[in-house]
C-alpha cells in the first residue's frame, strides 16, 4: 500500500474515532439466526453495519460469518436446506419480508466472492452485464458505466486496449478486480466481500487492500477474512464470530489492542483458530 493512500486512510480513520460508532446504521441484524436443516450457523446475532465504513468479519473457519454476509443479500435462498429467523433490515426495511424483490436487493448489496467468477465474455460485456439487465441499452450509457467502473477498480488503464478480449484470459488479481468494477456497475449502496483475496498473491492483494480503502465513504463495505492483519489494515469496525456466536464487536483499533472477551484475545494473539 503506497505512502499516500496510507496517510488518507489515516487521516479518515483520525476523523471518525470518536463518532464510528454512532453512524447510521445501515443493516441492522436482531436476533438473527440462520439454519442449515435443524443446524443453528448463525445464532441469534445482534450487530450493525455503519453506513460508509469497513467492517471485517474475523473467526476461524466454519464460524458463521460467511453465512451472515450471505444473508444480507439473501444469496443463501439458494441453498435448498437454509433458512433464516429473526431480523435483518437494510435501511430500516426488513429484507426476509415475503413482498421483497430479491434481484432489487442484489443490485442494491453488490458481492465479491472469494474466488473470481468472471464470465466468459469480453470484459466490456462483464461490467455492462448488471446495467442491461436494468434496462440501459444505450451505447455511449454503457461506454461510459463501464469506462468509470474500470477506473473505480483501478484496473482502466491495464485493459482500456483490450476491452473486447475475453475476461478469462486475465490474471486472477486482474479478474479479481473486474468482478469488483461488474458490482459497482449497478451502482450498489453496500459491497460485501467473501475473502476477496485468499486466492491472490501478495501483490494483487495489495491492490484490493487500496482499492477498499479509496471505496470507504462511497459505499458501505462488508468483508469476511482470514487475515487478521489485512482486517486490521482495512477496517473502521471488526466483529469477531465464534461457532456461529457474534463474540464482540467495535472498532477495530479497540478490538485489536484492547479486546472486551477473552475468547476474542485468545484469538487475536493465536492461542486457537
Amino acid at each position: 500500500m503506497n505512502a499516500e493512500i496510507k496517510m488518507k486512510q489515516a487521516t479518515r480513520f483520525a476523523g471518525q474515532k470518536e463518532n464510528v460508532l454512532s453512524r447510521r446504521a445501515h443493516v441492522k441484524a436482531e436476533d438473527f439466526s440462520v439454519f442449515y436443516g435443524n443446524f443453528e450457523a448463525v445464532k441469534q446475532v445482534r450487530c450493525e453495519f455503519a453506513e460508509g465504513l469497513v467492517t471485517s468479519m474475523i473467526g476461524p473457519s466454519g464460524c458463521g460469518k460467511s453465512t451472515l454476509l450471505r444473508a444480507i443479500n439473501r444469496m443463501n435462498d439458494l441453498i435448498p436446506s437454509c433458512r433464516a429467523g429473526g431480523t435483518m433490515t437494510f435501511d430500516g426495511e426488513d429484507i426476509y419480508r415475503k413482498d421483497i424483490d430479491v434481484v432489487s436487493l442484489r443490485m442494491r448489496v453488490g458481492m465479491v466472492f472469494q474466488k473470481p467468477n468472471v464470465f466468459p465474455k469480453s470484459i466490456y460485456d462483464n461490467i455492462a452485464y448488471g446495467p442491461r439487465l436494468q434496462g440501459i441499452s444505450n451505447r455511449n450509457q454503457l461506454d461510459g458505466i463501464v469506462e468509470s467502473s474500470l477506473k473505480q477498480a483501478a484496473i482502466w488503464d491495464e485493459v482500456k486496449d483490450r476491452l473486447n478480449t475475453n475476461a478469462l484470459g486475465m490474471s486472477g488479481g486482474q479478474q479479481q478486480r473486474l468482478c469488483l468494477a461488474r458490482a459497482l456497475a449497478v451502482k450498489p449502496e453496500i459491497l460485501l466481500m467473501d475473502e476477496p483475496t485468499s486466492a491472490l498473491d501478495p501483490k494483487a492483494t495489495a491492490k484490493i487492500e487500496d482499492l477498499i480503502g479509496q471505496l470507504r465513504g462511497q459505499y458501505t463495505i462488508i468483508i469476511v477474512t482470514h487475515n487478521m492483519q489485512q482486517a486490521a489494515r482495512v477496517s473502521d469496525l471488526t466483529a469477531f464470530m465464534y461457532e456461529g456466536t457474534l463474540v464482540e464487536f467495535g472498532e477495530t483499533r479497540q478490538i485489536f489492542t484492547r479486546p472486551q472477551q477473552k475468547q476474542t484475545e485468545d484469538y487475536i494473539t493465536g492461542r486457537f483458530g
